[in-house]
Parts: structure tokens; sequence; C-alpha cells
């Protein structure tokens, strides 16, 4: 029997070792093709911003040339029923009354569902587009041709919390970064004195999700959102006249001079640089935030189309936070997210989540949104701005197309339901995925958040597979492991 050791104790190849060897590394190689073809093994490189600790804030490029430099998100809280304001179903007409088939034992958040329900409001071909569009909103409708509408948009839960979260961070859990924390991670801020990233709750309070629809979550601290409203303006925090220009530049040269002879002697401490960073914007702020929620200087013409002097106390609150929105935008804040709806005033009472009597519900939130959002847009347009920004306006999910069993509302439903774009590098009155006959569930060209997201950064020019951050041994994205870029809609 032959030894398969040599005199140096190294083990010696036979022909059958040699054989299964090697057929084991090419197996090998064929598999690490195959996952490097799909991005399993990261082929591609994380590409990470450079983030200079002393300026966190200050502009970086993007991955490719930008179709957007500018984002803004309008965030409807308590899911708005696309069946009654966007997705037109005949059939749902047609079929007002009955029960819908295959939903004999179907048992949705709250409960049994009862018969197919018809569409509280008329719908209405709209422009050119000749797209259908409820009188729930009749002013948005106006704006269709500007719209590019995604009928199959999907959630992962039918929990307003978890649903919330998905749509503004890519996670049903908590503690992931919002999409406006990954964009100026990824960007940094075009506004040397006011943050990269704002959000603006509605006037009756914050959606149900709170603070983390504007969270950095584990991405540095420095890019989490700030929280401005209309109804609170900042005040302006000008020098005080007993003091001399003169001593007020000192003074704040002195404090600059201090804190860099601070860094000078912590070179390495990047924590420390960011802090001094956000010190030094906010005392930036403390005139440029007060001016940009002065609205004291804006037409009566610009009130008047907004609706910011309407005699229902909410409406104008929301009306002069979408005037703010487009200062915002106008001095350079690349990402803003505007709320509509609250949970402050109940369920269902400020906000869209109807159940119980949703044309009462409907009638009271309709205006309230309508006309100062289409203003919005108008305003974005005839200002050039609509050019450089990306408009998303969504909710948290769809709404079935039974009333709930007992009840004058629908139920919560994920399983399809309506988000339009508009401006910056998506096309105008465009329609992409369908929902079945009845509304109920997205059935052509089926998309998710996860799709959503990667349009969204891919419009901001950035790689929604490469922009990462490593966390807890993982490198996190805002689209997960999931995601591509909805081309179709691209203009």
């Amino acid at each position: 029997m032959s030894s398969n050791l040599s005199h140096t104790g190294r083990a010696l190849l036979d022909r059958r070792g040699f054989l299964g060897r090697s057929l084991g590394g090419l197996s090998g190689i064929a598999l690490s093709h195959l996952l490097s073809s799909q991005r399993s093994l990261g082929s591609e490189a994380p590409i990470r911003p450079l983030i200079r600790p002393e300026a966190p804030y200050a502009a970086r490029p993007a991955h490719v040339a930008p179709r957007a430099k500018k984002v803004l998100v309008i965030f409807c809280s308590g899911a708005l029923s696309h069946l009654d304001s966007f997705d037109y179903k005949p059939e749902l007409i047609k079929r007002h009354g009955s029960p819908m088939p295959g939903s004999e034992k179907l048992i949705t958040f709250q409960g049994e569902q009862g018969m197919l329900t018809a569409p509280l409001y008329e719908f209405k071909r709209r422009g050119q587009s000749g797209k259908y569009v409820s009188n729930l909103l009749p002013n948005l409708a106006e704006m269709a041709d500007e719209m590019c509408f995604i009928h199959s948009m999907t959630a992962r839960s039918n929990t307003h919390g978890p649903a919330e979260n998905q749509m503004g961070t890519g996670f049903t859990l908590e503690g992931f970064p919002a999409m406006g924390a990954w964009v100026s991670y990824a960007l940094g801020s075009e506004a040397e004195d006011l943050p990269a990233f704002v959000a603006i709750p509605d006037p009756r309070g914050v959606p149900q999700t709170g603070p983390a629809q504007w969270s950095a979550g584990f991405l540095p601290a420095v890019f989490q959102g700030t929280a401005f409203n209309a109804a609170k303006p900042i005040p302006h925090l000008a020098r005080p006249t007993g003091i001399a220009p003169a001593t007020d530049v000192a003074s704040r040269d002195f404090a600059k001079f201090l804190n860099d002879e601070h860094l000078k002697r912590h070179p390495d401490d990047t924590v420390l640089a960011a802090r001094i960073a956000s010190y030094e914007l906010a005392g930036r702020m403390q005139l440029s935030a007060a001016a940009v929620g002065d609205l004291s200087n804006e037409s009566t013409a610009t009130r008047n189309l907004y609706g910011a002097d309407d005699a229902n106390a909410v409406k104008a609150g929301f009306a002069q936070n979408c005037i703010l929105a487009r200062r915002l935008l106008e001095r350079g804040v690349r990402f803003v997210q505007l709320f509509n709806g609250s949970y402050a005033m109940g369920e269902g009472v400020g906000n869209w989540d109807g159940h119980k009597t949703l044309r009462k519900q409907y009638d009271v939130h309709g205006p309230i949104l309508d006309q100062p959002v289409a203003a919005l847009l108008k305003d974005l347009k005839a200002r050039g701005l609509l050019e450089e920004t990306l408009v998303l306006f969504t909710t948290e999910f769809g709404r079935m197309p039974t009333f709930q069993k007992g009840a004058s509302g629908r139920d919560h439903n994920p399983k399809g339901f309506t988000v339009w774009l508009a401006g910056a590098g998506v096309k105008r009155g465009f329609t992409y995925g369908a929902t079945d006959e009845f509304g109920y569930e997205a059935v052509g060209d089926v998309t998710t958040i996860y799709d959503l997201h990667a349009t969204l950064l891919h419009l901001l020019g950035l790689d929604h597979e490469r922009l990462t951050f490593y966390h807890n041994g993982i490198e996190r994205r805002l689209t997960d492991v999931h995601g591509r870029v909805v081309k179709e809609i691209l203009s």
C-alpha cells in the first residue's frame, strides 16, 4: 500500500485527489461568478461619501449626473384611499353592493368585510392626458398632466406605524435612517445656513411614528432632519441694539478661534468636529431660519393661491406649511418632507384613516390637502423649481374596495395603492402599473417601496445598491437587499 506522504510529510496528490480538488475549485469559481452576477458578494464596492468631520454638511458629488437636485415628499398620514382619489375602477361602480369574488372568508386589519362599494366621489377625465381623477381633490385633478402615477405600489404591513416606517425609512421596524437622512449623508447640503433635510409636520401634530420619520437612525446624528412649522415661527435672533456690529463680529470670530484651537489639540476627534459644525450651523440658522419662516413678505396673490388665510384654521396652517416648503426649496434645502394628517386628534379625525364614516371624514380632509398642494405644484412650476425638484406624493398603504361590515368606511389594504411623482426626471401625464378590476391587489408591473426608494435615489444620481453604511456587522442601505429602479417612468 503506497503512502500519500512525501519524505517532508506533505500530502501528495494522486490522480483522484487532483481531479477532486480541481472540480471543487471549478465549482467554487462558478458559484463565485453566479453570486457576483447577483451582487450577493458585493462585487461592486460600496461608495462611501467623503465626509469631512469639520464640514459634514459640505456638498458632495453624486455617483452619476443627477436628474434632480432636490426632493419634496408630501405624505398623507392615515392611508388615503386610492379608490376614492386616483385609481378609477369602472367594474367597482358596476358591481357596487355585490360581494367581492373570493372574499367570503377574507379578514383584514379590523375584521370581516362587507360588499363592494363604488367610489364615494365622481371620477372625471382631466387635462390632455385624459387621466381619471376624482372630485375629492378637484384642484390637484387640474394638475394631472404634471403627474406620473404608479398604481401598483405595495407595502409590507397593514398597520399604520410599521407601514409609515417602511415608506419613510425602508424598514417596518424603528431605528433606521429616514430617506432624507440617507440623502443628506450622501450629498450634503447646498445651503450654507439651512439644514439639508427639513420635516414639516401637519398643523394638527406629527404622524403616528413621529420623529422616526426624520430620524438619522444609525447614521451620524448630523444628518437627521430638522422639524420646521410655519405656525410656530422661529424667533429672529438678531444682534441686540446695544451691541455694536464690530463687537458682534469680533465675538463670533473669537468663538471660532477657540473652536479651531480646540480642534488642533484633538485632530482625530471626529465627534468633536461634527459637534462644532452643528453648533456653527445652528448659529447661522438663528438668522436664516427666522427669515425663511417669515411669510409676511409673500404677496396677497400667493397667499390666496395657497389658501393661507382661509377661514379653516387647519387648512390655513397647512397652506402656510406648503409655502414654507417652497421657500426652503428655493433656498437650497435638498430634502423637504411635508406631512398632511396627524393622529394627535384621534383615529380618522385628523388624518385619512377612513374606517367608519369615510365620506364624512374625507369631506373635511380633502379641502385641507387639495388647494394648498395644487398651489405648491403650480408655484414650483411657475418659478422654474419643478425642473430641478422631484415631488413624491404618497401615503402608507391603500384601502379596501369593500366597506367594513357594519361600517361606512374602508379597511387597510397594503396589496395595492397609488403614489404619484412630478417634476425632475419623470414622465408627465403618465400611468404605470395597475391594480385588479376592483382595486384590491396590484397585478400589473407590481412595484414595491424598495423600488420607489431606488428610483428616488437614482434620480438624485445615487446607486441604491452602493450607498451603504456599515452598522452592527451589516452594510445597511435604504433599500435593504431589494429594489430596482423603475426605469419605465423616467423621462
